[in-house]
């Protein structure tokens, strides 16, 4: 083969990686609108506020920051929880911010860029009457839970638990959202709302003065939130990593963590898929 034609060749190769690579892993188009998908029910983390339609908490601005550091404008667009990891794969939206527990089940479906720590939660009525401080404590109890999250399954299992030792199960009540979960507790339709840990400190913290409501127990199951990205979004996933990185580097994130009180989940490093490294 002559040099020329070598080169041609050669040429045509490059090509066809190029072409390949790119449907493998989509560009990031400077300045293309970031399309990030949150179920605004969430607080601190994603939440409306009464006469507001731009949604506040830590997550969003995380959501902001990212979309900043990474030169583009971004659309914060509120989603059903349950079809957030769809949504990122299917490609409806780019990322899913949502205080998304990374574990390996949903591993299998997205990559996670990990931002934060945080374990799940318990709250009561204040007092505390059933003395709860364990999942082992819900048999027979009537539980409210946002559908399709972690807590959920969890609460699923200990319920099959509660039954295996001739307990009554929990009597488990699930909600599209964690506020409509929530106001099964606040009318008197559940003892326990469990949750993430966060929200569940904050709400005890700022329903009614703080004074109604307690944290039961400590948090368990501690996991990384992740911010949801496709798997054939490679160059997405790393841009939003070294976003991520230099915003932990200069300060903007504890800025965002302090201004929430959430310094206690800081997460230094930002791992991809690190979940099931905190999962037995």
């Amino acid at each position: 083969m002559t040099d020329l034609k070598l080169a041609r060749c050669l040429a045509v190769l490059c090509v066809l990686a190029s072409a390949f690579l790119s449907l493998r892993s989509p560009a990031v188009a400077a300045g293309a609108t970031l399309r990030i998908g949150s179920d605004i029910s969430y607080a601190p983390l994603e939440f409306f506020t009464k006469g507001n339609a731009e949604p506040r908490g830590f997550d969003m601005d995380l959501a902001r920051a990212l979309g900043a550091r990474l030169g583009r404008p971004v659309q914060i667009v509120d989603r059903r929880f349950d079809s957030l990891l769809g949504d990122v794969a299917d490609g409806k939206i780019d990322l899913a911010i949502s205080a998304i527990s990374d574990t390996r089940v949903r591993e299998q479906q997205v990559d996670f860029v990990d931002y934060f720590l945080a374990g799940s939660g318990m709250l009561v009525p204040a007092g505390n009457r059933y003395h709860i401080f364990s999942l082992a404590a819900l048999c027979g109890l009537p539980v409210d839970v946002q559908l399709a999250t972690s807590q959920a399954a969890a609460l699923q299992a200990q319920a099959v638990a509660c039954k295996g030792v001739g307990l009554a199960p929990i009597r488990l009540q699930q909600r599209a959202t964690d506020d409509a979960a929530l106001r099964l507790l606040l009318a008197g339709k559940s003892d326990v709302h469990v949750t993430d840990f966060p929200v569940v400190a904050y709400l005890a913290r700022t329903l009614d003065g703080g004074k109604r409501y307690a944290v039961a127990g400590r948090q368990f199951d501690v996991v990384p939130y992740g911010i949801a990205v496709a798997k054939n979004n490679i160059a997405l996933r790393q841009a939003v990593q070294s976003a991520l990185g230099s915003l932990i580097a200069d300060g903007t994130y504890d800025r965002l963590l302090k201004k929430w009180g959430l310094g206690q989940g800081a997460l230094r490093s930002t791992p991809v898929n690190a979940g099931t490294l905190y999962q037995h």
